[in-house]
């Protein structure tokens, strides 16, 4: 999609709904099958408040402290929403994370399993929790490789007592990103997970012919960053 330089955020977002209900249709799902998640990370929330007015309740942040710095008081005007972190987490920010979003999309370590398991249990909070996996086995990268996904996913929940809803994945910049949403859809079956967080600006009418739950949209919302 091409972001026009004079359309509105929520121009914007009728697109992208018209787009996510073209897409729903095609592949026979059901109307209400998808998710959208907008994703607002880095955005003031002057930048927010227009998607908000026009319903939207599902946002995606990268960073515990950037949420914890402008949603509080969005929450206070606009109330309840699904706050989604969809960037890396370290241990040390668990009980942040707990406190601040209603789902965590990035758990991908041992590590973060058990900080979050603690929080939890603190807080006596329990946002739905996604395994992000590495589909591209890329080094630089967050999230589990494929093959460690299984064996992970029975860890968090024997080891840790996390409920996991689903996967999420972010393919490879130059790679075709069907191999890799179709590899995500295989895991998440066989672990009898329901929810599949794929698909971006660029492919999010992909993640949904191969399954996506919830789609991540951010700059054909919100335009250029």
């Amino acid at each position: 999609m091409t972001t026009h330089r004079n359309s509105t955020a929520t121009d914007r977002l009728a697109e992208v709904r018209a787009r996510i209900g073209r897409a729903v249709r095609d592949c026979g799902r059901e109307p209400d099958a998808v998710t959208l998640v907008c994703v607002s990370k880095t955005f003031e929330a002057d930048a927010i408040v227009p998607v908000l007015e026009a319903g939207e309740r599902v946002f995606g942040e990268n960073r515990v402290q950037e949420a914890m710095g402008k949603w509080p008081a969005l929450r206070e005007r606009f109330g309840a929403l699904d706050l989604h972190l969809i960037g890396p987490l370290q241990s040390n920010k668990a009980e942040e994370a707990v406190s601040t979003f209603d789902v965590i999309e990035t758990i991908d370590r041992p590590k973060i399993a058990e900080a979050l398991a603690k929080a939890m249990d603190r807080l006596d909070r329990r946002p739905r929790l996604f395994v992000q996996v590495n589909t591209g086995a890329e080094p630089q990268k967050a999230g589990i490789l494929p093959e460690d996904a299984d064996a992970f996913v029975k860890t968090c929940r024997e080891t840790y007592g996390l409920a996991i809803a689903g996967l999420m994945c972010i393919p490879p910049v130059d790679d075709q990103a069907s191999p890799h949403f179709a590899l995500l859809n295989v895991i998440a079956a066989r672990n009898d997970l329901p929810a599949l967080s794929m698909g971006m600006s660029a492919d999010f009418e992909l993640g949904i012919q191969l399954g996506a739950t919830h789609v991540r949209v951010g700059s054909a919302i919100f335009g250029t960053r």
